[in-house]
């Protein structure tokens, strides 16, 4: 892959769980590499010959200025699950992400790399994906190259399952058959350096192994290696609580909730890619704890 070499790529959201492995990818690969960061020194272990950290908000456009100088490639995983620090994500997932895609069309950047999520343009009601996916309409009508990343869920994620599993129950809504393959952020950060030599538009892209929701708590319960209980809920109830924290929360409280409740309502399944195992990162989580 030493193609990367002709390419300078700038990373932001290097801190963030899947920004991480992609900064460790680029280094690995010897990319040459800016790493975009509020607090630089949560980087400093993967300052090397072809790493270099820059101090930088991506909410604040006049720290941005310059940072894309000699950059061929941006990559962002910018972006909130849960709101925190008083931003919403109208003010990360979209206008963040404007403010580095402004500055790198000043600069001449040839490519643009954003990491959205699955099926977002049919989810578009919910507010995690109304930013991004205002994102994606600015960077499609940017002119620059673009690839947009749509990860079906992280495994990350899944320690809600592993979490309710603990206490011995795990609650699903409906029959718990609803199917889909996570990705671990490892697999997807190698998506996300393919996705500088690829003409793709949209990359969909999962784990290897698809799961119903009944799975995904089994697998919890061999990883725990004890019996859990799983308790399926009517379906009403789903949407009631969806309906409630509407009606009653601020987004910053119920934008997760509303996305994962929603995503769990149906199948979706992405094109299987990785090696990583659900089962494997479950042990390392339990394992952790101990």
């Amino acid at each position: 892959m030493n193609s990367s070499n002709s390419h300078t790529v700038l990373l932001a959201g290097a801190t963030g769980y899947l920004g991480g492995y992609i900064a460790k990818s680029l280094s690995q690969e010897q990319v040459t590499t800016k790493l975009v960061a509020r607090s630089p020194h949560k980087l400093k272990a993967l300052e090397n010959k072809t790493v270099q950290i820059i101090k930088a908000e991506v909410t604040k456009p006049n720290t941005l200025h310059g940072v894309c100088k000699g950059v061929t490639t941006v990559i962002s995983a910018v972006g909130i699950t849960r709101q925190k620090d008083g931003l919403t994500y109208m003010d990360v997932d979209y206008q963040a992400n404007l403010n580095l895609l402004n500055e790198a069309k000043r600069a001449g950047v040839k490519k643009f790399i954003y990491v959205s999520a699955i099926n977002g343009n049919k989810y578009r009601h919910l507010k995690i994906f109304e930013a991004k996916e205002k994102f994606v309409d600015a960077l499609k009508n940017s002119g620059l190259d673009f690839t947009v990343i749509r990860p079906n869920g992280f495994f990350s994620d899944m320690k809600d399952f592993l979490d309710m599993a603990k206490n011995g129950k795990v609650y699903l809504f409906g029959n718990g058959e609803q199917k889909f393959n996570p990705i671990h952020g490892e697999d997807l950060a190698t998506i996300c350096l393919q996705a500088i030599h690829t003409n793709s538009n949209e990359i969909s892209v999962g784990g290897p192994d698809i799961f119903t929701l009944n799975e995904i708590a089994e697998l919890a319960s061999d990883a725990l290696l004890k019996p859990i209980k799983i308790i399926h809920l009517p379906d009403w109830i789903r949407r009631f609580i969806i309906w409630t924290l509407r009606t009653f929360t601020s987004p910053k409280t119920y934008g997760p909730i509303e996305f994962f409740l929603t995503l769990m309502a149906e199948d979706n399944i992405a094109p299987r890619f990785g090696t990583k195992r659900l089962y494997y990162f479950f042990r390392e989580n339990i394992e952790n704890d101990v």
